[in-house]
């Protein structure tokens, strides 16, 4: 098997999870059935991504984006479980197949567990909002460390597994956070998030998703998102984009902060000025009452995901 992998153009650590991930919950995936695809974390579920012609096995994948393939072909599909009831609904599964989102079995890794905390608060944004955001400077003045999505992957969830508490925009950062038993807020800096895939994950735990709005960190952030600035509006920019509509063809990192042209001070002082709200909602995004899933629901949903694995080494290895 070859594991399916949606790669972002700038990167995002919770779709590169499929590139590890299976080695560990399904050793020797690899070198059974070559020609079929384990497509797994992320939200992929996508009938304009996903290649045709080839058989898939479907574990804990999510629907988000575009159209939802049609899975009448059982030649061609293979579904064990999808992220969460939302998804199954979608794709007209049982919900008893919506079991719960793969990453959160990351916390069973030998590397991940005992982690000294090392970081008070963090801020995860989403991918997009790193195109153009000044959210290191924000977060530096909130009192939050920044963690870059975009980072390799196992060094962002050894920053998520650090911290006491994590304010994520990343979906991943918070199912990461909660799968380490890491207390989590969830923010918003753009009114086109994604709340399906979020509330879709919530429900498998029996968690609500209530974001804190967060506004934008600069003017090009604003340009990137199409989105309100200081009372102006901006029309979107694309920025390389996490829309997913193309089908493609599968085939210690610094994470903290990426690198930025150098500035006059002027500049900075209006910039970080124009920041001052952000800066603000951060600051209370961290007072604000984080949420956990309990230890059972959790480890229920695991125990069901591990059963889904089990039927997978009994009928494939």
């Amino acid at each position: 098997m070859q594991p399916f992998h949606w790669e972002s153009k700038h990167g995002n650590f919770g779709d590169d999870l499929n590139l590890w991930l299976w080695d560990f919950l399904l050793p020797g995936f690899r070198d059974v059935h070559p020609d079929m695809l384990l497509v797994g974390v992320g939200t992929v579920l996508n009938k304009d991504l996903l290649p045709l012609g080839r058989k898939k096995l479907v574990v804990g994948s999510g629907f988000g984006y575009g159209v939802a393939p049609d899975l009448s072909d059982r030649a061609e599909w293979d579904v064990r479980s999808v992220r969460g009831p939302l998804t199954a609904g979608k794709i007209g599964l049982d919900a008893a197949l919506g079991i719960v989102d793969p990453a959160v079995m990351v916390a069973d890794m030998p590397e991940f567990q005992a982690v000294s905390k090392r970081h008070d608060a963090i801020f995860v944004p989403h991918w997009e909002s790193t195109v153009g955001g000044i959210w290191p400077t924000v977060c530096e003045a909130a009192g939050l460390t920044y963690v870059d999505p975009c980072g390799e992957a196992k060094a962002v969830i050894g920053e998520i597994a650090g911290a006491r508490l994590v304010v994520a925009e990343s979906m991943h950062a918070a199912i990461l956070a909660d799968a380490l038993r890491v207390p989590w807020v969830a923010v918003t800096t753009s009114r086109n998030v994604n709340s399906f895939k979020w509330q879709d994950w919530a429900a498998s735990l029996g968690l609500a998703y209530r974001p804190r709005r967060v506004p934008l960190s600069s003017r090009a952030e604003a340009i990137t998102k199409g989105a309100r600035f200081w009372g102006m509006d901006f029309e979107r920019r694309a920025a390389g984009g996490d829309e997913r509509p193309e089908r493609q063809d599968p085939g210690e990192t610094p994470v903290l902060t990426r690198a930025e042209p150098p500035r006059s001070g002027l500049r900075d002082v209006v910039k970080n000025a124009l920041a001052a709200p952000a800066v603000l909602a951060l600051r209370q995004a961290r007072k604000a009452e984080p949420q956990l899933s309990t230890d059972a629901a959790l480890a229920e949903r695991k125990d069901r995901f591990h059963s889904v694995l089990a039927g997978i080494r009994r009928d494939y290895f």
